[in-house]
This record gives structure tokens, C-alpha cells and sequence, in this order.
């Protein structure tokens, strides 16, 4: 057993770097048999250290000289969030030549070929697992595990704020509102939950995962949008009807256009019928659905948030890059070679589920089939609700074969002109595989 010391620094004393800290103390012994070096933790960067702590954090440790503690550290464990300073911070310790690990989502979908290339230069690891899906292994799954395989799409559940919202109004039958003030009070939801529930978050984690699976840079600009605000306990209870649920959903996936293969990325609530493997994801859980090529369908299910859990896959982390420090060797290294064209709402094609309040006349449905018709989008089905209409109303579902985005936005503009059509209830996409 090697009897080197790795100095390592946490950036950052929340709820998981005080678990970092933990774990580092309380495994100490553990941990430096699997990285063959002992883990000396040597400086915890906070903003205050008057703060009260949990007493496993030694408060001679605390510093708020963040830039000379990452100068000082053979391994960085940034865990502040946010863009900066924690972009700074991560680029100085790569300059220094400190090996990263990162749980920062945010920062990586916004600088990750900016942090890559700094670690590449100085030929030190950055790690990044719990960034998505906390201690779900997916990161390392498609970096790693699926490195000899082709990926041909990703679909996820990867925020755990929106899952359990719509999961109790699913289960409960709650509205919104409500089903949100129950997950801040449980501390699933911050204070302001826009990240969340806008789909911000979910949108960060899948442009990390598509730049893994389809060795292509993609950003969170290029991840096209729709969070939950907008979906009602009627939309919920009606997807209830048809065998369904309705979960946010993150998907990338290949795509072959008349113009060759590309990539479409994007976050939005998707209809998924009771028997997908991600229709059964309950409460903060997290999971990641991977077609592939050669080992087909797989799925990764487990705890995506949480001081724990992220703490678990922030020493994974860190365990891999203090073995490459001893060894003289490195972890992965970004892989862009194919650099796809990110295509776009013209280009994709989906299947749409709209729901009409239309007036209980004769000719309206003919009124809104010829509107489709002329729109080119082809219609599947279209079945009649028995509640959820005004008197002197009906609801009309409508959902169609695979359209583009930007042709289904045009029919569902024109549909809600046609002077038989009262409202527009929902359009969503559906996902039946």
C-alpha cells in the first residue's frame, strides 16, 4: 500500500459537501485502500464560517480563501453550484494541475468544452457523476460502459422536484399549486423552483448525457424547453383515463433526415403509457431509459438527489481520479469526434395528443379534421371525453401520427381559430415505446 497523502479541497458545505466530509472522515480507511493513496481532506472553502455546522465538519478547516485553497489541493471537489465563481475556481484548479470532480450540472452544460479543454491541457481528470441523477451511475454508464456500443436515444426522468409534483397530482389528485407547496415543505423544492419546474435543470442534465452518448458538444442553449406550470389535475386525471401518466421527460436522440443523421434534444411533460419502464418512476426517484445498438434496452433507477446519495457518487469520483493520480494514468477524456448537428422543430417529429373543448354541433369534428388535413399532420385517433366539458360542450382527444414540432404548432394555432373549437386544453407529446 502506497503511503502517498492526496490533499483534497471541498468547495462548498451544504447538504452534500457536509456529507462529503463525512464520508471522508467517517471511511477514511476504506477509502484509502481503493485509491491506493491516503485522502487528506485539507481546506473546506465556505462564505461565512460563523455559519453553524454540523459538528462532523471541523471548523479549523473552513476558509473563504477559496482561490488559494484550490492552489494548494491534488483533488478538487467543487460542490458550490452555479456558474461562478465556481468556473473560475474549477479552471484555476485544472490550471494548477488538481484534478476535478464536480456535482455542478449548471456549470458543465454551460462550459463543459471550456473545463474539458483545461483538463485535457494539463492532462488531469475531470469527473462529473453526480451532476445527473445524483447516485445513479449513468454518467459512467454511457461514458464508460457503452463506449464500444452505439446509443441511439435517451429518455429520462432526471429532476426529481417535477417527478414527485406530478406524481402526487397523479396519485392524489391534486392540482399543482398544491402538490408544489407539499414538496417545498419536504424540501424536495427550493424556495423559488423555477430551475425545476421551468425544466432548466432536467434541460442541463440531458445536454450533458447527449454530449456523452452521441460524442457531440451540445449545451443547454441548444435544448429546446417546456416545464410543468401549465399542467392541470383535468390533464392528469384524463391521461389517467387513457392508461397513462404525465412525466417531464428528457430525451436525445438520432435522428435520419433527408439532410443525414443528427440529434434532437429536448425537455417537456410527455404522455407515457402505464406499462414504459418510466411510467413506474414514484415520488424524487430518478431513472434514465438507453436504447442502444448492440445490448439493447436498459434502464437506470435510483435516489437522483439528496446529501447521500450525491455524496456517494461524489466519492466514486473521487476514488477514480486520487487512482489515476497514484497510477500516472487518466480517467476518459471528452469524446466529440462525431459532432452531430443538433436538428430542429422542423426536423424532429413527434406524436401529439391535443384535447379540444369544441361546441356540441354538427360538422365540428370535420371542421378540425380538414384543419389537420390541410397542416399536413395526420390524425390516429380522436375519441370523445365523457367529462371535463361545459354544458353545451364536448372534449374531443385527438392524437395524431408523427408530426413535426413546427407543423403541429401551426395545426394547433388554426385549430383553436375554428369558431366550433372553445379551447385549446393541452397539447402534449406522446411517447408510446
Amino acid at each position: 500500500m502506497s503511503e502517498r497523502a492526496l490533499r483534497v479541497a471541498v468547495l462548498g458545505c451544504g447538504t452534500v459537501g457536509t456529507e462529503v466530509v463525512r464520508l471522508l472522515r467517517e471511511q477514511a480507511t476504506d477509502l484509502t485502500a481503493r485509491s491506493g493513496a491516503r485522502l487528506e481532506l485539507v481546506g473546506i472553502a465556505v462564505r461565512d464560517t460563523s455559519v453553524p455546522r454540523d459538528p462532523v465538519v471541523d471548523p479549523a478547516l473552513l476558509t473563504t480563501d477559496a482561490a488559494g485553497l484550490v492552489r494548494r489541493a491534488d483533488l478538487v471537489v467543487e460542490l458550490m453550484g452555479g456558474i461562478e465563481p465556481a468556473r473560475t475556481l474549477v479552471l484555476d484548479a485544472l490550471a494548477a494541475g488538481a484534478s476535478v470532480v464536480t456535482a455542478n450540472k449548471a456549470l458543465l452544460a454551460a462550459h463543459g468544452p471550456e473545463l474539458y479543454e483545461a483538463a485535457e491541457g494539463r492532462g488531469v481528470d475531470l469527473y462529473f457523476e453526480a451532476a445527473v441523477a445524483g447516485a445513479v451511475p449513468v454518467v459512467r454508464g454511457v461514458r464508460e460502459s457503452f463506449a464500444g456500443d452505439r446509443v441511439n436515444r435517451v429518455l429520462g426522468v432526471v429532476n426529481g422536484t417535477t417527478n414527485y409534483i406530478l406524481d402526487e397530482m397523479t396519485s392524489r389528485g391534486v392540482g399543482f399549486d398544491e402538490a408544489l407547496a407539499d414538496a417545498q415543505a419536504l424540501g424536495y423544492a427550493e424556495a423559488d423552483p423555477t430551475a425545476d419546474i421551468d425544466g432548466h435543470d432536467a434541460a442541463a442534465k440531458i445536454a450533458i448525457l447527449a454530449s456523452l452518448a452521441f460524442h457531440t458538444r451540445v449545451s443547454i442553449d441548444d435544448v429546446p424547453v417546456e416545464g410543468i406550470r401549465h399542467v392541470t389535475a383535468d390533464d392528469v386525471e384524463a391521461a389517467r383515463r387513457g392508461h397513462h401518466v404525465i412525466k417531464l421527460l428528457a430525451v436525445a436522440e438520432r435522428r435520419t433526415t433527408a439532410g443525414g443523421e443528427g440529434i434532437a434534444v429536448r425537455v417537456h411533460p410527455t404522455l407515457l403509457p402505464t406499462a414504459h419502464p418510466l411510467a413506474a418512476v414514484r415520488g424524487a426517484y430518478n431513472a434514465v431509459v438507453l436504447d442502444t445498438e448492440a445490448a439493447g434496452r436498459l434502464m437506470f433507477y435510483g435516489q437522483g438527489a439528496g446529501g447521500a446519495p450525491t455524496a456517494s457518487a461524489v466519492l466514486g469520483d473521487v476514488v477514480a481520479a486520487a487512482r489515476n493520480r497514484v497510477s500516472g494514468g487518466r480517467g476518459p477524456a471528452e469524446s466529440r469526434y462525431a459532432q452531430l448537428p443538433l436538428l430542429g422543430g422542423d426536423q424532429v417529429t413527434t406524436q401529439f395528443q391535443l384535447r379540444l373543448e369544441v361546441a356540441d354541433v354538427p360538422g365540428v369534428l370535420a371542421a378540425i379534421a380538414g384543419t389537420f388535413g390541410d397542416h399536413d399532420v395526420s390524425i390516429q385517433t380522436v375519441t370523445q371525453e365523457q367529462t371535463g366539458a361545459a354544458d353545451g360542450a364536448a372534449v374531443l382527444v385527438v392524437v395524431t401520427h408523427r408530426a413535426s414540432e413546427a407543423a403541429l404548432a401551426a395545426t394547433a394555432e388554426a385549430v383553436a381559430r375554428i369558431p366550433s373549437v372553445k379551447r385549446v386544453l393541452a397539447v402534449t407529446r406522446v411517447e408510446e415505446d
